[in-house]
């Protein structure tokens, strides 16, 4: 498992576009008939994506963990961008179709990932955080997701916003998590942007047409920088950092956070001219 190690801001200025997709990107997640999984020592945060075509595949241990299974201290909340699948929590079967979202609990010892049809494969995108008390294993459809419609279209983001894990919804220890579309003619994610130092998060992009990209924004409000995203990459925020994006054309995006509280409201936003 690919391990990324925590940057200091100051340490950030002095990154080279190399240097910053090498600390910060995760791409390559998406493999057929494979469990990808990058663990981060922001909160212990495991990024991951699971995608089975010809044959099922199941979530494994890790070295890393020192634990007897993947989920003996950990919960997990997995979202599917693609295909109609079934996610199998210890014997127990979810369908879990695209943009519905499965959070299951610290104590779970198998889980396995399968598609329903090896034409249209599913792909199952995974966020995984220390967890210190069980909650139910939890389905929650696209339709039942809370929604926020936001932005317009004169600013290029109009977007939905769909809340899945969080204070009001699905009951987690520390995972918050969910997805934006943005409609059609619209570009930019996460505008005015803001930071929360009590909380990372990871942002996984999908649904970006074939030859496009998404420039992901990061760094601290005053000292941005960009990584060049494409459709299925993955990215981490750290705690001081922005988390916003513009692309070629319009995208959706999973973001999911850790950390001290699970409110979804908790950020510090940063007024659009002040950002450098």
């Amino acid at each position: 498992m690919k391990v990324i190690h925590s940057v200091h801001p100051e340490d950030f200025k002095s990154y080279q576009t190399a240097q910053i997709r090498e600390r910060f990107l995760i791409d390559q997640l998406v493999q057929a008939d494979k469990l990808n999984c990058t663990y981060t020592h922001y909160d212990r945060m495991i990024v991951g994506a699971a995608h089975p075509v010809t044959q099922s595949v199941e979530l494994e241990n890790y070295p890393n963990l020192r634990a007897d299974y993947f989920l003996e201290r950990r919960e997990i909340g997995v979202i599917n961008v693609a295909g109609d699948g079934e996610v199998t929590a210890d014997g127990q079967t979810f369908q879990v179709n695209k943009l519905d979202c499965l959070y299951i609990g610290k104590g779970v010892k198998s889980v396995k990932f399968t598609s329903k049809n090896s034409a249209q494969p599913a792909v199952f995108y995974l966020l995984s955080a220390p967890a210190h008390a069980v909650y139910p294993t939890t389905l929650m459809t696209n339709e039942d997701a809370a929604k926020v419609h936001t932005g317009s279209i004169e600013t290029a983001n109009k977007r939905t916003i769909n809340k899945y894990i969080h204070l009001e919804g699905i009951k987690s220890c520390q995972l918050v998590m969910g997805l934006t579309i943005l409609h059609d003619g619209s570009v930019w994610n996460t505008m005015p942007a803001h930071v929360h130092d009590r909380r990372m998060e990871a942002y996984f992009y999908f649904d970006v047409p074939a030859g496009q990209r998404v420039f992901h924004y990061m760094g601290e409000g005053q000292e941005t920088r960009h990584i060049l995203m494409g459709n299925y990459d993955a990215v981490v925020s750290p705690p001081w950092s922005i988390h916003s994006g513009s692309g070629t054309a319009s995208y959706s995006f999973i973001w999911g956070m850790a950390g001290e509280n699970l409110d979804y409201t908790d950020m510090d936003a940063i007024a659009i001219p002040d950002i450098r």
